[in-house]
């Protein structure tokens, strides 16, 4: 999700891209307790050898991943129950970021949690809510981490847990037999896909599809467009100043690509294919917002690459497929291809033995192959064997992830200070797509910066 200072990467990638698949979805999930370690001096448990000592302890985890996404991790960790004897008990919530701190404030806390927002750690870590990791996740995240990964979980010297899943967020979905039969072309630049926008208009469809609601989370999606068009009309480190607040978040050419966004999503020619016109953005939920695309009723849904796992059941992820993915044009592609990304850091309110035991495991090489040959999952953990991604889409986007040369820069508003970054900001573009003008969006935004 939007789900998150900082030093960050860019990337700069080549080509048309697909998409990877992040942990961002949607459901509750709670593993089985395993109860015991009995197969524990076993062939098979031997890499979990160091996390033992710890039977019949319980970890309880909150997140916002849920249903199939919440089933996959449970099943990612079995084998670490099964051979350690610790219960891992995960719950997951549509209201996350708004339940967490009330849950921690109100002395209610889990032990481990799944948070999308560097912003939000580092709110905690400020109040002295959680717990620094210990030496030996430190130093596993170290091992299998690029360092800029570990910067965003980083507070004031402090670090506080490792990454677990990751997405990349500049994409755009498309039908392959849509296009095919239309006879239209993936476009390779920002005036290529408008022109291709104006052509299916004119056609007589709605180019685009949009949808930003998202419970108390509503508004977030839009956030994504406006920092994936900042990486496109100014420099990555104009894009920083920007979420650092080193520039104000009115200054122009802050409007300037709010104000791009615009030219597609407040555009009635343009939007919102399947569902109504520019407003019902605002009350269209982003886990429908993309499928009219498999009626044909729209052609194009920017989302990132966690956006697969809510494509209807039997719909076929492909290049041939019923749906695929391009990267998101560059506007002057002389200039490069910035990809914007976003993922979750494990971060601990306890720092019991077994609490650690966990939040080091699932910073391992162990956790990262065991989730990915479940499938639809990718990480920038560099232990992760591409032979265990059988998706080609989800190997390109680890490519990308695991590539020290890459530039990346993380989700603007997962970054900002979260009374900004999941309040403001988000509030604010559900009253930009609801009319209101550019200028007083962002001076609103603006204003509600903490001094």
């Amino acid at each position: 999700m939007a789900v998150f200072a900082r030093p960050r990467q860019a990337l700069v990638i080549a080509g048309a891209l697909g998409l990877a698949l992040g942990a961002t979805a949607c459901g509750t999930g709670s593993s089985s307790s395993s109860g015991n370690n009995t197969n524990a001096d076993s062939a098979e448990c031997a890499p979990y050898e160091k996390y033992q000592g710890h039977d019949g302890k319980k970890v309880t985890i909150y997140s916002s991943i849920r249903d199939i996404e919440a089933d996959r991790l449970d099943e990612s960790w079995k084998q670490f129950e099964e051979c350690t004897g610790i219960d891992i008990n995960h719950e997951g919530s549509g209201e996350f970021e708004a339940q967490l701190p009330v849950r921690v404030d109100g002395g209610n806390a889990p032990d481990l949690a799944f948070i999308p927002q560097p912003g939000l750690i580092q709110r905690f870590a400020e109040r002295d809510q959680i717990k620094a990791a210990s030496a030996e996740t430190k130093a596993m995240a170290e091992e299998n981490y690029p360092a800029d990964w570990l910067t965003y979980s980083t507070v004031n010297g402090t670090f506080y847990g490792a990454p677990l899943g990751s997405n990349v967020k500049s994409f755009v979905w498309y039908s392959p037999k849509m296009f095919q039969e239309k006879g239209w072309a993936v476009p390779n630049t920002w005036d290529e896909m408008i022109k291709l926008s104006d052509t299916i208009a004119d056609s007589g469809t709605k180019p685009w599809c949009a949808g930003i609601e998202s419970g108390e989370a509503t508004g977030w999606p839009a956030t994504d467009w406006i920092e994936d068009v900042m990486l496109r009309t100014q420099t990555p480190e104009v894009y920083d100043q920007w979420t650092k607040h080193e520039i104000p978040f009115n200054d122009p050419r802050v409007a300037e690509a709010l104000d791009r966004a615009g030219t597609i999503l407040k555009n009635e020619k343009y939007v919102n294919g399947g569902f109504g016109g520019v407003r019902s953005i605002a009350t269209t939920s982003f886990q429908e917002a993309g499928v009219p695309i498999t009626a044909g009723k729209c052609a194009l849904h920017r989302q990132a690459s966690f956006y697969a796992n809510q494509w209807p059941q039997g719909t076929r992820v492909a290049e041939d497929g019923d749906v695929f993915a391009f990267y998101f044009p560059a506007i002057d592609p002389a200039k490069g291809k910035p990809v914007l990304g976003g993922g979750e850091f494990v971060t601990a309110f306890s720092d019991r033995p077994e609490v650690q035991a966990v939040q080091t495991y699932l910073a391992s090489g162990e956790h990262a192959n065991s989730r990915a040959k479940i499938g639809d999952w990718v990480s920038a953990n560099n232990k992760l064997d591409l032979a265990n991604v059988a998706n080609p889409i989800d190997k390109l986007s680890v490519e990308i992830l695991q590539d020290d040369s890459s530039v990346f820069r993380f989700d603007g508003s997962d970054l900002m200070p979260a009374a900004v970054g999941q309040g403001t900001f988000w509030k604010g573009m559900v009253d930009w797509i609801n009319g209101r003008d550019t200028a007083t969006v962002l001076q609103g935004i603006e204003s509600s910066w903490p001094n």
